[in-house]
């Protein structure tokens, strides 16, 4: 059963990777890379800044980037318990692929799905009171994720997987970081 469902997921793998060609290569090359999103990410900055002045915002600008490196060391651990091989390293899948990069490390779960998706819903709950389309910021967890997919890089369940992570961790941030925020900024105009 686990041995059917694996190879349907390399059969699915197979079929999305296909489905690229060398018109859109540069731009998902492009979308994978956390350093080319610094615009969408500077507009948060913004957003979070002039919606909760400039304690909260740092507040919750270091509290971010506190989620960010959890998420990130979280997936390394599940990256050595599972040891799962990226497509492009994986004999039985590489000949069917369309190789652009070929990363080294393990494959499940994607960090870029995970990180991404768990930041974006996070955001999205703390500003949603104050930002009528912050629930448009889910466009970059899905495109940053969708790219390891068109590179080649990881498997579907390891961007499903890494989404579903990445939202469960943005769930429990929320509220820790909702009853913190209480704590520290009771009563205060920060």
């Amino acid at each position: 059963m686990l041995e059917r469902f694996l190879q349907f997921d390399k059969q699915v793998l197979i079929f999305l990777n296909g489905l690229g060609t060398e018109t859109w290569d540069s731009f998902w090359l492009f979308a994978t890379k956390q350093f080319n999103w610094t615009p969408l990410f500077l507009l948060i900055l913004f957003v979070l800044f002039r919606h909760l002045g400039w304690k909260r915002g740092l507040f919750l600008l270091f509290f971010t980037a506190l989620l960010i490196a959890f998420t990130d060391q979280f997936t390394n651990l599940i990256r050595i318990v599972f040891k799962r091989l990226r497509p492009v390293n994986d004999p039985t899948v590489v000949e069917y692929l369309r190789i652009q990069i070929r990363p080294k490390n393990y494959s499940f779960t994607s960090g870029h799905a995970t990180t991404s998706t768990a930041v974006a819903i996070f955001l999205i709950r703390v500003l949603k009171p104050y930002v009528k389309y912050i629930v448009y910021f889910l466009v970059f967890p899905l495109v940053f994720s969708y790219s390891r997919l068109y590179l080649g890089v990881h498997y579907l369940t390891d961007v499903v997987a890494g989404a579903c992570i990445g939202i469960t961790i943005a769930q429990v941030a929320f509220y820790i970081h909702r009853a913190l925020e209480a704590r520290f900024f009771s009563g205060t105009n920060a």
